[in-house]
């Protein structure tokens, strides 16, 4: 293949491609090789399995974001937070939600620009080249498969809870713990709650969102409750001191709560399925962040509300503040649960939707078996669902998670980094092509994106970085021994 067919292949679709030539220099340009954009969009839902179905409006686009993004996080997160800024965690929640806002700008943009699935790992493949977009993607399996197995695995203590409360009694810890539990033999709950989403994902794309929309609506309904409840105990007085450790304080509350926005770009894996992309992506991903960002922040307003801030410490959950609102009541408890319940089956949903449609886009390209990419009659991708839910569920079963869990945050910041700087490169080597949505203030946005990820991971433990660094070793292996050699814009170019 000669140096000067590659460049016109990229050129004819005003792309920018490096090329590809003798020795080290032609493997290089070979791993930087970038994927037109006009291909990509081309292919617009359909690979050599099947096509996608456009069946998902704004609302269902922006509740699959809400319901990845609003987990469990917000139940807990709060005894962590509100020690170390006192009633300005609220202001906290809002420093979170700009932060996120800087990468979901970038997001919204590439978006609309790119409506594909596969979300970032897509957009990597458009802007920065093969190598840049496996390692994308690679990132991507590791926080999707190890998140929604951690969340599923610990669905089994708060079923418990609701049991407890509702019926006063408990599953066996043989049956509702990993191993690595006291007692645990077989997480049966973290299979049947995986079962549940898998059956949802065949029955349809529109079946899923559908059931989303109810839970999360749901999960909705019960944090209004808690606001409810939790302002009939308010006090001003809890606010006299509002910020007693200052900025600091702020700013450390802002970096514990802000892992409880991860999910907001769940809209983006869903972009051959949207039925109006250009239009709904980048609405549904900002929409997204505002609705979680206001429910935050009422939560938080509410809970310091009702309970002094003094009296917060790392156990204290919004069970907690109920207690102390309602004097003990057990339907308070009861009605709680059951939104925790209901919260962590829309992030498991929600999450092995998104896991199974980066690897059909990364199927798609090539670079995992074709097995991922065949689609069904429902316009599902089966046989991938399967497997992404059968490993996840084994994963989530047996395995016990611990640290691992952590890894999730460094995957996600390191995708975040690469759309932040996908949109700076996209807007230098294609300022032609029409955006849906542009990113305000460039490039002074997607930098502050890219200052602030880094900025997260690196406060993150050495340990999540081992485990970081051997994924990708890993992830090296299995694009050289594989991804590179069954690429088939790879074997495009060879041909040309």
């Amino acid at each position: 293949m000669s140096s000067q067919s590659t460049c016109h292949a990229g050129t004819d679709s005003g792309e920018y491609d490096v090329g590809a030539g003798a020795g080290s220099a032609g493997l290089l340009h070979s791993l930087f090789r970038t994927k037109p954009i006009d291909q990509v969009v081309h292919e617009d839902g359909q690979g050599e399995g099947g096509e996608l179905k456009r069946t998902m409006g704004l609302w269902q686009l922006t509740l699959f974001s809400v319901g990845a993004t609003l987990g469990t996080g917000i139940f807990f997160v709060l005894g962590q937070a509100v020690p170390v800024a006192g009633p300005a965690v609220v202001l906290g929640f809002v420093l979170a939600g700009v932060t996120a806002l800087f990468s979901a700008l970038s997001y919204a943009e590439l978006a609309g620009t790119i409506p594909v699935s596969g979300s970032s790992y897509s957009y990597t493949y458009a802007t920065m080249g093969e190598l840049v977009a496996w390692v994308c993607g690679w990132c991507l399996l590791l926080e999707y498969a190890v998140s929604v197995s951690a969340v599923a695995s610990s669905w089994g203590g708060y079923l418990n809870d609701f049991f407890d409360a509702a019926f006063g009694f408990t599953l066996p810890q043989a049956i509702s713990h990993t191993p690595g539990d006291e007692g645990g033999v077989v997480n049966l709950p973290a299979v049947i709650i995986i079962a549940l989403a898998m059956v949802l994902l065949l029955q349809g794309t529109s079946e899923s969102a559908t059931a989303n929309t109810i839970m999360v609506s749901l999960k909705m309904v019960v944090l209004a409750f808690f606001c409810v409840v939790a302002f009939t105990a308010f006090d001003t007085g809890n606010f006299s001191s509002f910020a007693p450790m200052g900025w600091a304080g702020i700013s450390a509350a802002g970096s514990k709560v802000f892992f409880s926005y991860i999910g907001f770009d769940a809209a983006s894996t869903a972009g051959e399925e949207a039925k109006n992309p250009k239009r709904d992506l980048p609405l549904a991903i900002l929409l997204s962040l505002l609705i979680v960002t206001v429910i935050y922040v009422l939560v938080g307003v509410a809970a310091v509300g009702a309970m002094p801030w003094q009296d917060f410490d790392s156990d204290t959950s919004l069970a907690d503040v109920l207690n102390l609102a309602t004097g003990n009541a057990s339907w308070a408890s009861l009605i709680l649960s059951f939104g925790v319940v209901i919260s962590m089956g829309t992030v498991v949903l929600t999450v092995l939707y998104g896991q199974t449609r980066i690897l059909f886009a990364m199927s798609r390209d090539g670079l995992v078996p074709k097995v991922f990419e065949r689609v069904g009659r429902n316009s599902v991708p089966v046989a991938n669902t399967v497997i992404v839910c059968a490993f996840v569920a084994l994963l989530a079963a047996v395995v016990p998670l611990g640290q691992l869990a952590e890894a999730t945050s460094i995957g996600t910041l390191f995708a975040f980094s690469l759309v932040n700087l996908g949109v700076i490169v996209l807007r230098r080597t294609r300022p032609d092509l029409p955006r849906s949505f542009r990113s305000p203030l460039f490039p002074i946005t997607p930098i502050i994106g890219v200052a602030l990820c880094v900025y997260l991971m690196a406060g993150l433990e050495s340990v999540t970085w081992l485990v970081f660094l051997i994924w990708l070793a890993v992830g090296m292996v299995a694009y050289f021994g594989y991804g590179r050699r069954n690429s088939k814009l790879a074997r495009a170019r060879t041909s040309d």
